[in-house]
Parts: C-alpha cells; sequence; structure tokens
C-alpha cells in the first residue's frame, strides 16, 4: 500500500494532503488567492512533520502538472522534485485537466462527457475533452471560445463544463447538452486515484528533467515606462 504526497498549485486554490491506500491521512488547502508561495511551505511542513511522527514517509510524490497558472505550477514542481530529491523517491505527473474532471464527475450520475477549462485570460481557456470514463477525446490544447465550440460533440452527448474557465463561457456556449459547474476546482483530493495507478505502474517521471505542461510558451512583458 503505497503511501503518497500529493501537491496542487496550478490554479487559485492550493492544496496538498498524503494518502495511503486511497484514504487520506492528512489534508491542507487554502482558497486563498497569490498565496502559493507562502501556504505551500508551511503545508508541506506540517505534512512532513504528520509523516515522520506516525511512520507514514512518503514513497512517491505526485504533482499537478499543468496546464494552468504558470506561476503556480512552477512553485508545485519545484517543491516536488525537492522532496523527491531529498527523500529519493519517484515523480508522479497528473493531468491537471483530468483532476477537474474527475471531480466533476463526482458532483453527478449522468452518463455525460467532461470538458474542464482552466482561464487563460480574455475568452481564451485551456481545455481537453473526456468522454464518461475520462479517456481523452480530445487532447489538451489552447482555445479561444465561440458559439461554435464544441457543438458537433453537444450534438452527441451532453458535456460538463467545469473549472474556473468554463464561468465566462456560459453566455458563449449556448446548447441545451451543455451543462455548466464553474465552481470546480483542482485539489489534491481528486489526484489519488491516478497517482495510485501510476505508482502501481511505475509511471514515473524523470525528476531532473521533467517540467511542466505549460501548453504555451511563457511571455514576459516589460513593465510600462511612463513619462516624467
Amino acid at each position: 500500500m503505497a503511501v503518497i504526497l500529493h501537491i496542487e498549485t496550478t490554479t487559485e486554490v492550493c492544496s496538498s494532503l498524503l494518502s495511503r491506500d486511497s484514504k487520506i491521512l492528512i489534508e491542507k488547502k487554502s482558497l486563498k488567492p497569490l498565496s502559493h508561495s507562502t501556504q505551500l511551505p508551511i503545508f508541506l511542513q506540517e505534512i512532513m512533520d504528520f509523516a515522520r511522527q506516525n511512520n507514514f514517509m512518503p514513497q512517491a510524490v505526485a504533482v499537478s502538472a499543468g496546464p494552468g497558472s504558470y506561476t503556480g505550477l512552477r512553485i508545485g514542481v519545484s517543491s516536488a522534485k525537492g522532496l523527491c530529491y531529498g527523500l529519493n523517491i519517484p515523480l508522479i505527473a497528473i493531468d491537471t485537466l483530468k483532476v477537474i474532471a474527475n471531480a466533476a464527475k463526482k458532483m453527478t450520475n449522468e452518463k455525460v462527457w467532461f470538458c474542464p477549462m482552466i482561464d487563460a485570460r480574455r475568452m481564451e481557456v485551456y481545455t481537453a475533452l473526456f468522454d464518461e470514463n475520462l479517456q481523452n477525446i480530445l487532447p489538451t490544447e489552447a482555445k479561444i471560445i465561440d458559439e461554435n465550440f464544441l457543438q458537433n460533440e453537444l450534438e452527441k452527448a451532453k458535456i460538463v463544463f467545469c473549472g474556473n474557465g468554463s464561468k465566462k463561457c456560459k453566455e458563449i456556449i449556448d446548447h441545451k447538452n451543455a451543462i455548466f459547474f464553474d465552481s470546480v476546482f483542482p485539489l489534491s483530493i481528486n489526484m489519488i486515484a491516478d497517482a495510485e495507478n501510476r505508482f502501481a505502474e511505475q509511471k514515473f517521471e524523470n525528476t531532473a528533467y521533467f517540467e511542466p505542461f505549460y501548453v504555451k510558451e511563457f511571455m514576459a512583458t516589460e513593465p510600462k515606462k511612463f513619462k516624467i
């Protein structure tokens, strides 16, 4: 029975937990935006203190690997790598969009497809499409949403649009088969099943070379110059 430490920092929510055989041993999360750099180290320290005191040392670290916030991804992945190096344990990468879809699946008993969306500013989102078994139908991409988005797929099945990018799409995606769960966020609790499967199958990342899945290259902007 594997003990796995999970880290999720890709959106405005920061969460981490320690699990053993699908059961949560300790969980920490914060809904406070822009606090990942201060909150996550505290969470990880508390989790590791618990692990040492109760002899539940993690055998792997699972990190939500993107897409998502550039800064959030860097914080989560660098923390995961540091733990893997320090504890000499493997790294597991989990698709963030699938984490969101997994959360949405727990909220419905209908046979539906899932379209998780992460806000990428303006009318662009990071998105993918999963069937009722969370198997990929359409791959992850950065997409500008218009009235034609997934219209063919919406004729075939009900689709749950979920995640922080779905809220702004409600008025644009107008179809009787469109369902919106815009309050769904990626949380570490929804990483457990995938992480345990990957651990059992020994699907580990190369810790030294692993990079988050940004989808698009990060573009730094020049600060504006003001005339005096």
